[in-house]
C-alpha cells in the first residue's frame, strides 16, 4: 500500500511517523517545499519505507506523477490547497482526505460529491481533531440510543505549563483567529443557530493537574455535523477547553481591531490580522508539552429510561517520542480514515466527512488499539458535561430497547 502526503510540517511528519509503522503500508510518499523538513524526517524516521519529494504542492504538474500509483493522498498542506490538491485526485482517480479548517474551503471539496460518486474515488476532509476524532465519537455515542436529545462537545489543547498566556499555539496561529472571530453554528431546539465566539462561557472540571478549567464557543470544531443532525437532536453544541482567563483575553486583543484583515495605513499591505499572526507565532509558538482534554456528553434514552453517554481522554505529551498530544490525536484518526479508504475496506466513493464515511464502530476500536486512552462511561439520568461524577457511572450499559421501536438514523450511513 502507498500512502501520499503532502506537507512535511508538524502533523505531517507526525502522520508519516504513524504510517510507516503499519505493516499494511510498503511505501510513504511525503512531499514539502522545504528540504530541511524532509532531511529531518528521514533522519528521525530511518526506514526504507519512506520518500520524499521536494516539491511545492501548486506545482501540479510535477506534482501529478508522484501522485499516481498511490491508494491515498493526505493533505497536510495549508487548507486554501486542499480545493485543487482534491480536484487533481479526482481527476487521477486517487482518494484524498485532509484535516479541514476552514468551514468554507471544505464546502468546495463537498461540492465534488457526485463527481466523485461517479468515479468511485473518496473525498474526505476534516479528518483531525476537531472537526474530525470528536464528529466520529458523536456519532458512534448517537447511534447507540434509541432516542436522542442533546450532545455536548468539549474539546481542547493546552499547554502543561500554561503561564505567561494560559495559551500556546499547537498548530496554526490563522486558525486560531479564524476560530475566535467566525460564527459560531450549533443547534437549539432542533434548529440551527448562530452564536458569537468567545462566548457561551462554562467552568469545566478535569482531573489533576488541570482542575477547573473554562470552555466557550469557537467556530470550525463541528464543521458539517450541526446540518447533518438539525431537525434530529434538540441540542448539539461545541466549545473549546482552554485554561481559565484565557477567552477574556483574548476578547480584550480582539475588541482592539488585531483581528481584522484590514491594512494599517497606506505604506503598507500588512493587516491587524497579520501583526497578531507574527506577534502569536513569536510569543505563543515553538516547542511545549501539552495535553488534549476531549469530553462529550450525550443525553438520549434508552429502553425507555434516561441516559447519558460520556466520552473522555486525557492525552498528554509523549515524552519518549518526543511528540505533543496534539500532533497525535490529529495525525492518528487522519491516518486510520486513510488507512481505512486505502485498504477498500471503505466502498464506493463521494465527497463526504468522514464520520458519514468510515464504519464508526470500528474506527473506535482502532483509535484504542493504537493508543488514544478514549474511554466511554454510560450513566443513569442525564449528567453535565462539566463536572460528571463517575460514581455515577453505570456496571454496565443499559439494555437495548426492548419494545422493538426503530431507532432514528443519525447520518445518511
Amino acid at each position: 500500500m502507498r500512502i501520499t502526503i503532502i506537507g512535511a510540517g508538524a502533523i505531517g511528519s507526525a502522520i508519516a511517523s504513524f504510517l510507516v509503522r503499519q505493516p499494511e503500508v510498503t511505501q510513504v510518499q511525503v512531499c514539502d517545499a522545504r528540504a530541511r523538513n524532509l532531511q529531518e524526517l528521514h533522519d528521525r524516521l530511518q526506514t526504507s519505507r519512506l520518500r520524499s519529494f521536494q516539491i511545492d504542492a501548486r506545482d501540479h504538474g510535477v506534482l501529478e506523477p508522484i501522485l499516481q500509483g498511490s491508494q491515498v493522498v493526505i493533505s497536510a498542506a495549508p487548507p486554501q490547497l486542499n480545493p485543487a490538491l482534491a480536484r487533481l485526485c479526482l481527476e487521477l482517480g486517487v482518494n484524498f482526505c485532509d484535516m479541514g479548517g476552514n468551514d468554507q474551503i471544505v464546502r468546495k471539496e463537498l461540492d465534488l460529491h457526485e463527481e466523485a460518486v461517479k468515479r468511485a474515488v473518496w473525498i474526505v476532509p476534516n479528518c483531525g481533531l476537531a472537526p474530525g476524532l470528536v464528529n466520529i465519537l458523536s456519532l458512534h455515542g448517537i447511534d447507540q440510543f434509541d432516542e436522542v436529545e442533546a450532545a455536548y462537545l468539549r474539546v481542547g489543547d493546552v499547554p502543561l505549563d500554561p503561564h505567561p498566556f494560559n495559551f500556546r499555539i499547537s498548530w496554526s496561529a490563522e486558525k486560531v483567529i479564524e476560530d475566535y472571530t467566525n460564527p459560531v453554528q450549533l443547534i437549539r431546539e432542533g434548529q440551527l443557530e448562530t452564536v458569537e465566539p468567545l462566548t457561551g462561557m462554562e467552568r469545566i472540571r478535569f482531573g489533576e493537574p488541570f482542575g477547573e478549567m473554562e470552555a466557550f464557543y469557537t467556530a470550525g470544531g463541528l464543521s458539517t455535523l450541526a446540518e447533518q443532525l438539525a431537525g434530529r437532536i434538540q441540542v448539539l453544541d461545541y466549545k473549546s477547553v482552554r485554561w481559565p482567563c484565557h477567552a477574556s483575553q483574548m476578547r480584550f486583543v480582539l475588541g482592539l481591531g488585531f483581528g481584522e484583515p484590514r491594512s494599517i495605513d497606506v505604506r503598507t499591505h500588512l493587516t491587524y490580522r497579520d501583526v497578531l499572526v507574527r506577534r502569536m507565532r513569536q510569543r505563543l509558538g515553538g516547542h511545549y508539552e501539552d495535553a488534549v482534554l476531549l469530553r462529550i456528553a450525550i443525553h438520549g434514552r434508552k429502553n425507555d429510561q434516561p441516559c447519558t453517554l460520556l466520552y473522555e481522554m486525557v492525552d498528554r505529551y509523549d515524552q519518549e517520542q518526543q511528540i505533543s498530544a496534539m500532533r497525535r490525536c490529529t495525525a492518528i484518526p487522519t491516518a486510520l480514515v486513510a488507512l481505512m479508504i486505502a485498504s477498500g475496506e471503505v466502498k464506493g466513493g463521494g465527497a463526504l466527512p468522514p464520520e458519514q464515511v468510515v464504519p464508526r464502530d470500528r474506527f473506535y476500536r482502532r483509535l484504542i488499539e493504537h493508543g488514544l486512552p478514549i474511554t466511554h462511561r454510560w450513566y443513569e439520568g442525564y449528567v453535565d458535561v462539566t463536572h460528571p461524577d463517575p460514581e455515577r457511572a453505570l456496571a454496565e450499559p443499559p439494555a437495548s430497547d426492548k419494545k422493538g421501536r426503530k431507532r432514528q438514523p443519525a447520518s445518511s450511513r
